[in-house]
């Protein structure tokens, strides 16, 4: 009898063994692509020991990335999401600070809940801890499942309207009798931090245009690669995934800043072969251990978005989190790689403070 499709991934992906390239491409999911290029007002770290030129190679054999592999291992960089997010929030803070100091005013954050999902109310829990550990007022609004969309509307315009609120986050998913884009819409774009307003993702897609906010998750990538002095422009970078939160904003993001973007989804064929092209790799797919040693291109630059429970009986809890790529095989083959947990995760919250914060600037005309 045939197994079945998680049957197979359970057995294949798990444990980062080796799946074929047909067997990977199964469990391609539908994915997204944003990104774009920005500038924040957090300076760059200046990181002299990590390695300003990508090794490149014409093409690869299993044989020359094994050899890779030994010569790579022991000097592949992990980045460190925690301490780069630690290092945003204590820059936040401290221009919080001055700001109060100033003109008396301190950036103000609305969260909108609706419904009791677990992992969304950990998320908003989270949000509001970095919130009064950077010095942001945190406005927390929990609804019941059953709320109406009205109600949210609601909640939404008098944020909208309230001057000590310069972002508004409406925690997703949303219950499924409500209309997503039409809740998302009525965010002020002013105030619009998760930066997922159709007109701050056209001003981004669009060259000489500035959006008022990046998406958060993308923007923390793209940090992360400025922080560790990662080359961006004119290297060829591949985003796996093409979601609107994660994978089309970092692609957007990726070609302002001058690379050359492919993205691999769903429907791409060889997707192995492409990413095997990519200096940057940015996968934001939600499969564990899709991408694997095979799959990079020796000396290149990981990303790794996805966040995903495999089982483990090993661990305490049953389970441990693991990223959508294999670690254990791209630490023989990149120069460096964010690691899960511990890399992007930590930057999409910092990233959200930093917009907060850009809001409440812009918004009192503070520089």
């Amino acid at each position: 009898m045939a197994s079945s499709p998680i049957t197979m991934m359970k057995m294949k992906l798990n444990n980062c063994s080796p799946p074929s390239t047909a067997a990977a491409a199964q469990f391609l999911p539908l994915l997204g692509p944003h990104q774009i290029r920005f500038r924040s007002f957090l300076a760059p770290h200046h990181n002299p020991s990590f390695p300003r030129t990508i090794i490149t190679r014409p093409t690869f054999s299993s044989s020359s990335i094994i050899t890779a592999a030994m010569a790579s291992e022991a000097s592949v960089k992990v980045i460190d999401g925690k301490k780069v997010a630690k290092d945003v929030r204590d820059e936040i803070n401290a221009e919080i600070t001055r700001m109060k100091d100033s003109i008396g005013v301190v950036p103000g954050l609305a969260v909108i809940l609706v419904g009791d999902r677990k992992d969304s109310a950990t998320y908003v829990r989270n949000k509001k801890k970095a919130c009064e550990a950077a010095g942001i007022k945190s406005y927390e609004v929990c609804l019941p499942e059953n709320s109406t969309e009205e109600e949210v509307l609601k909640y939404i315009s008098d944020f909208n309207d309230d001057p000590m609120v310069h972002g508004i986050l409406v925690q997703l998913p949303l219950p499924s009798h409500m209309d997503e884009e039409k809740i998302l819409h009525a965010v002020c774009i002013e105030k619009d931090v998760d930066g997922f307003h159709p007109l701050n993702i056209g001003q981004l897609a669009m060259r000489g245009r500035e959006p008022l906010f990046v998406p958060c998750t993308p923007k923390g990538c793209i940090e992360l690669l400025h922080r560790y002095n990662v080359e961006i422009k004119g290297k060829k970078a591949v985003v796996i995934g093409r979601s609107n939160i994660v994978g089309m904003p970092a692609a957007l993001l990726l070609q302002r800043e001058d690379a050359t973007v492919s993205i691999v989804h769903s429907r791409t064929r060889n997707p192995e072969e492409i990413t095997r092209q990519a200096d940057i790799i940015i996968a934001a797919v939600g499969k564990p251990n899709m991408v694997r040693g095979s799959w990079i291109k020796p000396g290149a630059v990981i990303i790794d978005v996805g966040i995903n429970p495999v089982e483990d009986a090993t661990s305490p809890r049953g389970y441990r989190l693991v990223g959508d790529v294999c670690y254990e095989e791209a630490i023989k083959v990149a120069s460096a790689i964010t690691p899960v947990p511990g890399g992007v995760g930590p930057m999409t919250i910092a990233m959200l403070l930093s917009n907060t914060l850009l809001s409440a600037k812009r918004i009192n005309n503070f520089k």
